[in-house]
Parts: C-alpha cells; structure tokens; sequence
C-alpha cells in the first residue's frame, strides 16, 4: 500500500494543474488517468493549437446554478497569470477574435508544459489505470485502482464530464460524488450543435453555408457566425446559445444585425425594381439568401410590395425563430452544464463542505464556461484553489 498527501483522479487540464501546484508546494502527489496519456481533450483543443484561455474571462462568462460560485477562484487564478506561464516555457501564442488566446505551434506544448510543471513538484502520474473503488475511514482515502491500493488525506474528483465519450468522457465524477453525498445538478450537453425538424428540414438543403449572425436563447446573446448542418444548426452563435437553450423553447437568429429601423423600406424608395432576393444576396451566402427569400414569399419587385409586407419581412429577418428538436447529444458537446452542485464546495477551496479532504474541479462541477478559452481558464483556477488548500492542509 502506497501513501500520499492527495490523490488526483484525472490528469486533464485541472487536475495536472492542480497536481503541479499542490506538488511544488511540498506535497506528495499521485494522478490517476484511465487513458493512455494525459491531456487528450487538451491535444484536440482548437483545432490541436489550443485555445488556453481567454484574456477577458470573467465571472459573468459562465453558467451555473450559483453564478457567484466562480467568482474567487477566477479572481485568484486570471487569464494573465496562466500567459505568463505559458511565457515563462517559452511558448508562442497570438490573440484571435474575442480575446481568444491559442498556441502558434501544437496543443502538445501546454500538455508538455503542465506535466513540466508536475515533474517540477515531483508529481506521479499514472495512466492506463482505471479506478475501481474509492473508501473512506479515518479521514483517509483508499483508492483501488490498477490492482493496487493507494491511500491519501486528500482526494480530488477532477475526471470531467460526460462530453465527447469517445475520448473516454463519462459521469465517474457523478458517481463518486453521489457516493460521498454529494448533489448533483442534472448534467445537459453544452456547446453542442442543434438539430431541426419539421418544416425546418428544407435548411439543411443549404448544410455547408455559414453566416456572420447574432443569435440568441432567452436573454443571451451572441454575435458570431452559425452554420447550417444536414442535422441543423451549428457554428460559434449556435454552440453559445445552445448552453442556455433548453427542449420546447426557440432560439432566434438575426440574420442581418447591421441593418436597423425600416431599412427595407429604405431601399424600395432607393432602389424600386429591386428584390428581396437580390437584396439579401448583398450580404449573405446566395443559397441562404435564396431560401430566406422563399420562406418569406416576398418575389415581386419591392417597388410593388406593400409596405407592411416589407415590414413583416424585415422583422422576421431580425428575428428568426428556430424550434430545435434537440441536441446532437454529449457525442458532440464540448462540454457539460450542470455537474457537482456548488452547493456542496467552498467557492474558495473547492473542497467538498461536509467532507474533509475531498475536493472537485473543472468541467466536473456545475461551472460551465462559454466558447472562446474560458473553460481552461477554469480548469486553471480552479485547479490552483484546490492545490493551494491541498499544501495548506497539515
């Protein structure tokens, strides 16, 4: 039997950065993967650059049942702290659009550099082990994982969610929470595509086409580009919307957000021999424009459309509405909303409330980031809160 200061089950982007963390400030570490190596979803990230954070990433950027719970972590851990350790290995990086901040090289460069920063606080990680049973007595956990029995006064759940089950995502982390009773807010798929059915079927004639858009679920917003699938709906706007939409409601899509007051109008006295088609061929992809045109059923020249057609057309094209049939499920979802209540962690430490020595981070707890970097830069600071409380623990 083998014994540790804290075990980490998980060696994703939280737990190798609470690993390290907890590991350099004197602490004995080990870390279980089930896979073959660590890091997989971070080796996937943007592209295989890795979007590592977002230099804006802030409290207001992400979802959950308490939207006060992130606000410590994040304010101790910020976006420019992870960059200067990015910096300090060297490592180049550029600025996309939305303070989005990726790799110049490989994905592989931030793996490295966590598990650099591991071997730094003489970390162990293990992968290719599959956690079989975890026990509680004493205020010591015994593990089993990999035939053997490992011990430690602090076990950390930092195994994610269910998204993208290929890699090997599943709800262990739900389990071990429930196991030590532990809420758990009901886990949804998250920037994930959507799917239409219906008389929304003809859109996927267009499938391939994509489009600069604000779209929009409830009281959230977002201004960037949707693509039409042969399923339905996805691109940046529909993948942000999607973690606020739930079944039976509508997300809405504003197909021409430059265009304001009665502008249609506007080009009937300017332009009367025009159409609607040839208009919104102006400034969308032509078989975008050539559908809406048709669902609109506006075809003659606007010089002899009716003004309250115009007007009926114009507001529709503000504001699209889409009725989803559902989702394309946890297979394609980037991430999970909902997850280990926070109701149940200290928003400082993250360690569980009415258990001492446990703790949970990243995508396995009810914080969910928006598209764009966030969720790493919660894997960050969440990570650092728990390995900071791991090596203040006598």
């Amino acid at each position: 039997m083998a014994d540790y200061d804290a075990i980490i089950l998980g060696a994703g982007a939280a737990g190798l950065m609470c690993a390290g963390r907890a590991g350099q400030l004197g602490k004995r570490v080990l870390v279980l993967e089930k896979a073959e190596k660590p890091g997989k979803k971070i080796l996937i990230s943007g592209g295989g650059r890795c979007n590592f954070t977002n230099i804006g990433a802030g409290p207001a950027n992400y979802l959950s049942s308490n939207p006060h719970f992130a606000k410590s972590a994040l304010a101790r851990y910020t976006p420019r702290d992870f960059l200067e350790l990015v910096e300090s290995y060297g490592i180049a990086w550029h600025e996309k659009t939305l303070g989005q901040l990726f790799c110049d090289g490989s994905s592989k460069q931030i793996v490295e550099m966590l598990l650099e920063e591991c071997a730094k606080g003489k970390v162990e990680v293990r992968c290719n082990t599959e956690v079989n049973a975890v026990e509680h007595e004493d205020r010591r956990f015994a593990v089993m994982a990999g035939g053997q029995i490992v011990t430690a006064t602090s076990l950390v759940i930092a195994t994610g969610g269910p998204s993208i089950p290929k890699m090997g995502a599943t709800g262990f982390a739900y389990d071990l929470a429930r196991q030590f009773g532990l809420k758990v807010v009901e886990p949804r798929p998250a920037l994930v595509p959507l799917t239409l059915g219906g008389e929304e079927l003809l859109f996927r004639e267009i499938s391939g086409v994509s489009a600069p858009v604000v779209a929009s679920a409830g009281k959230a917003r977002f201004p960037e580009a949707a693509l039409f699938t042969h399923r339905g709906l996805s691109g940046p706007s529909i993948l942000q919307v999607s973690s606020y939409w739930k079944p039976g409601e509508e997300v809405a899509v504003d197909f021409l957000p430059d265009n304001n007051g009665d502008w249609l109008l506007d080009r009937k006295r300017e332009t009367p021999r025009a159409t609607l088609r040839s208009i919104l061929r102006e400034a969308l992809p032509d078989r975008l424009a050539d559908i809406l045109a048709e669902k609109l059923g506006v075809e003659t020249e606007l010089g002899n459309a009716s003004d309250k057609a115009l007007r009926a057309a114009q507001e529709r094209l503000s504001r699209w509405s889409f009725r989803p049939s559902g989702t394309e499920g946890f297979a394609k979802a980037e991430v999970t909303v909902g997850g280990i209540s926070t109701s149940a962690l200290s928003s400082k430490t993250l360690e569980a409330k009415s258990v001492p020595g446990l703790y949970a981070i990243g995508e396995a707890v009810d914080v969910t980031g928006w598209l764009g970097g966030y969720n790493f830069q919660w894997a960050w600071a969440s990570g650092v809160a728990a390995g900071e409380s791991i090596a203040a623990t006598a």
